[in-house]
């Protein structure tokens, strides 16, 4: 028998209660389903929905190897949530992969991306998603699945964190290890649209110390958006100058700068000799070196400092290639060679 003085029963939870909400899950699956869409190339056998992606590799390949990477956009987030700003970093999330594996001679095939949240709101979500597949048009890969993890608890309002993971393939005798490259090639560097994605924990702290008017004119365009301009894509002119001209090595500038990435591609006892006269450091790094007091190795170390992927070709064939990327629309500049490394001597100097 039932006591009469008992506390009512609860009435039952459910998911929504918890915090999540599927039907906003399920919105924004149909508001990315036309961003995907466009995306689509040769191989892909599934769209966005299934409980996994399906992609064939491509007859063209004869040996093909599967290139992958995978990259977030790091403290750069903290800055989209202060200037609610969330359409550029999806190409940034695409980008930071899509390079990467481009330095092996791979075309990008296809992406997958992982947006994770606290509360999902689909409008910010779909701004997001909206550049992942701008990124993947501008690379020629397919955004052929993903996940939306809405995780109450786990984040601050208002606050998300990306991660992308890109697949190619190349030919597994066009691999491009760096293996060739020898004293006396030319060092060619491919003009970054700002500061891509990398040294935003410092860049935070400068702004945190100068107190800029983020808004004000900087370089015809707001400080913001100089600071939050995409990372370049640089996919689909190098891929066109394979065909032409014989690319010994490629690297792609993110953390740790010219002087950590370029002796990724070297041979022991070499040594890339880059001028820093070749190139012209664009105003927004000379605004932060400025603003924050820092030193010119530092720079050098935490930020690409305006050259976003490095190509080294023979001396013979560097004026065909630098001509060739120019058409395409790159800024190039032929910042230094390689030589023998002298006695315990850095494998990247800047002089």
């Amino acid at each position: 028998m039932n006591d009469p003085k008992a506390a009512p029963a609860a009435s039952g939870l459910s998911y929504r209660d918890a915090g999540v909400d599927i039907d906003a899950g399920d919105a924004l699956v149909d508001r990315i389903k036309p961003f995907a869409k466009k995306t689509l190339r040769d191989g892909v056998l599934g769209g966005i929905g299934g409980f996994g992606a399906l992609f064939e590799v491509p007859k063209k390949y004869r040996e093909p190897v599967l290139v992958s990477g995978t990259d977030g956009v790091g403290t750069k987030l903290k800055l989209a949530f202060d200037l609610n700003k969330h359409d550029t970093v999806g190409q940034d999330l695409v980008a930071m992969s899509v390079n990467d594996i481009l330095v092996q001679g791979a075309e990008p095939l296809f992406f997958l991306d992982y947006f994770a949240c606290g509360k999902l709101d689909v409008d910010t979500a779909a701004r997001v998603v909206k550049g992942i597949a701008e990124g993947c048009e501008l690379s020629g890969c397919a955004l052929i699945g993903g996940e939306t993890a809405e995780m109450p608890g786990m984040y601050p309002d208002g606050e998300y964190d990306l991660a992308g993971f890109a697949v190619g393939a190349v030919e597994k005798s066009a691999i491009i290890d760096g293996k060739s490259i020898e004293p006396g090639d030319v060092v060619l560097g491919l003009a970054s649209s700002g500061i891509h994605s990398n040294g935003f924990s410092l860049v935070r702290k400068i702004i945190e110390r100068a107190k800029p008017d983020l808004d004000a004119d900087f370089d015809g365009r707001s400080l913001a958006d100089a600071l939050m301009a995409p990372t370049r894509i640089y996919v689909k002119p190098v891929l066109a100058l394979m065909q032409k001209v014989k690319v010994k090595g490629l690297a792609h500038i993110t953390g740790g700068g010219l002087v950590e990435n370029v002796p990724r591609i070297l041979q022991e006892g070499l040594t890339a000799e880059l001028d820093q006269s070749a190139w012209t450091m664009p105003p927004l790094f000379k605004w932060l070196q400025k603003e924050g007091g820092v030193a010119d190795a530092e720079m050098h170390r935490v930020f690409n400092c305006g050259i976003g992927m490095v190509l080294v070709v023979s001396a013979a064939d560097a004026d065909a290639a630098q001509a060739q990327l120019s058409e395409a629309g790159e800024t190039v500049s032929r910042i230094g060679t390689i030589r023998r490394s002298a006695a315990g001597e850095a494998q990247t100097v800047v002089v």
